[in-house]
């Protein structure tokens, strides 16, 4: 339903990390990098290890594949004999057990979903398919009406019913069809950071397709700057550059991942009350959260209301966003009261 673009500011850096890995040696002024793919998507892990500090850079690589392959073999639809694959093609009305990890992303799905009326929703997952933004996107046409209609019908969080001891899911229509794209990766971001302070590493960055959350520092105790990208497809540059201490960050943007059909521009991300993708100019919107899991998820969520409700959203619930509005050629911008202690970076 997401795909994130972010610009994390420290290139050369990353390159200099890059660098460490090949050449074996360590100083004090240099990040550890640490880097691959995983759902679909790459991760980029930038470490700032303290004097002394030790880091068994092979053996902590190891950790965070397996961590992350675990996550994404009970959460992906991609894969066919994960959890949610196995529990999307359970057709019938009885409880199918599920892991506790998978539980506790769905229940925080679930309330984000009642917390918006609906304009989260992780049940659409057929929705997204008809329009060709599953697991293999392919769309020649747009979907008829009809078939639009009678899924958007079918479907919705109210029809999935949670039980958490022991931990299972069951669904009241076969139309459920659960896709966590919008919630995992920031998950995954979540249970990198524990497994890095497991380990005793404080100071570090962890991004997995352009969801991000920092802890501590980096060196000569400086904080980590990250950037907000212009939604401007076909180009790259930053809009904004944002102080992230210890917290975590999610954008979501129509303007990179959408097709186009008889002139008409058509973005990834659905309207569950509709069952159309989204018409607002609302082009990106940022997120910033001690969770990356929520804040996955409500950029989402405010992505799908648009810029005036999705403000209202935010301002009720104290949220720290900020929105990138497309007005005419140009790019407006609004943010909350709560985001206004991260744009400090801007006066750097």
């Amino acid at each position: 339903m997401k795909r994130s673009s972010l610009i994390i500011l420290i290139l050369l850096v990353v390159i200099g990390g890059i660098i460490y890995l090949n050449q074996n040696k360590t100083t004090n002024d240099q990040l550890l990098a640490i880097s691959g793919t995983t759902m679909g998507t790459s991760y980029h892990i930038k470490l700032a290890p303290a004097a002394g500090d030790k880091i068994n850079l092979p053996a902590l690589k190891k950790q965070i594949i397996l961590r992350l392959n675990d996550i994404d073999n009970k959460m992906s639809t991609y894969k066919k004999k994960s959890e949610i694959s196995n529990f999307n093609r359970h057709l019938d009305a009885s409880w199918m057990p599920i892991s506790a990890e998978t539980m506790d992303v769905i229940s925080t799905a679930q309330q984000i979903s009642q917390l918006s009326n609906g304009a989260f929703d992780i049940t659409i997952g057929k929705l997204v398919n008809l329009w060709g933004f599953g697991p293999t996107i392919t769309i020649d046409a747009i979907p008829d009406v009809n078939d639009i209609q009678t899924l958007q019908s079918q479907v919705g969080y109210h029809k999935l019913e949670l039980r958490q001891t022991p931990p299972a899911l069951r669904k009241s229509s076969d139309a459920v069809y659960l896709d966590l794209s919008a919630i995992a990766k920031g998950y995954a971001v979540d249970a990198i950071a524990k497994l890095l302070l497991d380990n005793q590493i404080d100071n570090f960055l962890v991004e997995i397709g352009g969801e991000i959350i920092t802890h501590g520092q980096k060196q000569q105790q400086q904080p980590w700057i990250i950037g907000i990208e212009s939604p401007i497809a076909g180009q790259r540059s930053i809009r904004k550059k944002l102080h992230l201490p210890d917290v975590a960050m999610a954008t979501s943007g129509d303007y990179r991942n959408y097709f186009e059909h008889e002139n008409t521009r058509y973005s990834h991300t659905i309207d569950p009350k509709t069952g159309y993708p989204i018409k607002h100019q609302l082009a990106s919107v940022t997120v910033i959260d001690r969770s990356c899991m929520r804040a996955d998820a409500l950029a989402t969520t405010i992505m799908v209301m648009g810029p005036d409700k999705g403000l209202k959203f935010a301002r009720q619930n104290q949220l720290a966003i900020f929105m990138l509005v497309k007005q005419g050629e140009h790019f407006i911008e609004k943010h909350s009261k709560a985001f206004e202690p991260y744009l400090r970076a801007e006066e750097d």
